[in-house]
């Protein structure tokens, strides 16, 4: 203990000021409580300054090592596993043992990796509710999968309550899942791919279509240009009919490419669902869990899916586009030429 307003009587010792004045109102007579020195009035106490600088010295550098020591301690989050053995302030739990159905912090986990013994332990990452791996029935650990219920329990259920069905080690079930699901996520992975080379195939039908417009726009211009101002008209409505067409041939376009990356969007949250799951080493998470994520999501088959390049129907007869230009062979120009017969 330290002294509180240390001071010093005439023998030489010293007191807290409070202690000595106390014991001296509660006595008949003024003495020193260590040397037993009688005094006949009572004594003028002097405060010891050389004693007060040593116990303000003292209680400085002992607050700062108590601020230290607390800052190192690595006091758990919200959200964060506590350790199960802490008392007073809960440790974040860095592992959880599974035959222990205990969550332990750093110090508390050493016997685990120093004891023979509890080395054979099967230790996780911290996870929260262990008590959920017991059997509600047999208040048992959960050891094993029963393939007939698809569900785990424990050493006892075989005996007890399934004798005709079939078991397998939880671990077994949880590699022969991990596999399901690693193969999941690879006919996932292949879907996306596909689906990627499908909005490739779009695009470049959608550049065909762009330069099948521009040759048609083109020589719509040079036949137009030529002609009077029906053959204006008809230069506006030819132009006017190809952009509409080709703007519904992007539109379909672009309707195909959301609707694939939106697949991709479901597809890759599904691919990291399955690899989270299937890096965990929580048996009886993956299994509880590997039913909802071992396939993909429903998707939409795009094999027949095509995106039409652009086309403009003939709208007169042959017949008729060579009275007004004397040409048989040039289709496009018999299309604008239709299209003067029209405005005309």
């Amino acid at each position: 203990d330290l002294f509180n307003d240390p001071v010093s009587t005439s023998c030489g010792h010293n007191f807290c000021k409070n202690c000595i004045t106390e014991h001296w109102n509660m006595s008949d007579q003024y003495l020193c409580p260590i040397c037993k020195t009688i005094f006949n009035t009572r004594p003028e106490l002097q405060v010891n300054t050389f004693i007060s600088e040593m116990v303000g010295q003292f209680r400085d550098k002992a607050q700062q090592e108590a601020s230290s020591s607390s800052s190192e301690i690595q006091e758990s989050k919200p959200g964060e596993v506590l350790c199960d053995v802490c008392t007073g302030t809960k440790l974040k739990a860095l592992k959880s043992c599974l035959d222990c159905l205990v969550s332990y912090c750093e110090t508390h986990l050493e016997p685990h990796l120093t004891a023979p013994r509890l080395k054979r332990h099967q230790l996780i990452d911290p996870v929260e509710n262990l008590e959920d791996r017991m059997c509600t029935k047999h208040d048992k650990p959960l050891e094993l999968f029963c393939k007939t219920d698809q569900t785990c329990v424990c050493t006892l259920c075989p005996v007890l309550d399934h004798q005709t069905h079939k078991f397998v080690p939880l671990k077994e079930e949880y590699e022969e899942k991990k596999a399901k699901l690693e193969e999941t996520e690879a006919e996932i992975q292949q879907m996306i791919q596909k689906r990627q080379l499908k909005i490739q195939e779009i695009k470049h039908s959608v550049d065909l279509s762009k330069d099948d417009a521009d040759r048609e726009m083109a020589e719509g211009v040079q036949v137009f240009t030529a002609l009077k101002e029906s053959v204006e008209r008809g230069q506006a409505e030819l132009i006017d009919t190809i952009v509409k067409k080709l703007k519904t041939t992007e539109k379909q376009a672009e309707a195909f490419i959301k609707e694939l990356e939106q697949e991709i969007c479901e597809l890759m949250k599904r691919s990291t669902e399955v690899q989270q799951l299937s890096r965990s080493e929580d048996h009886l998470h993956l299994i509880q869990r590997v039913q909802s994520v071992n396939s993909a999501p429903p998707t939409k088959d795009w094999t027949e899916v095509n995106t039409n390049c652009y086309a403009c129907p003939d709208t007169v007869p042959t017949w008729l586009y060579v009275k007004f230009t004397g040409n048989k062979g040039d289709n496009s120009r018999r299309k604008a030429a239709s299209l003067v017969f029209l405005s005309t």
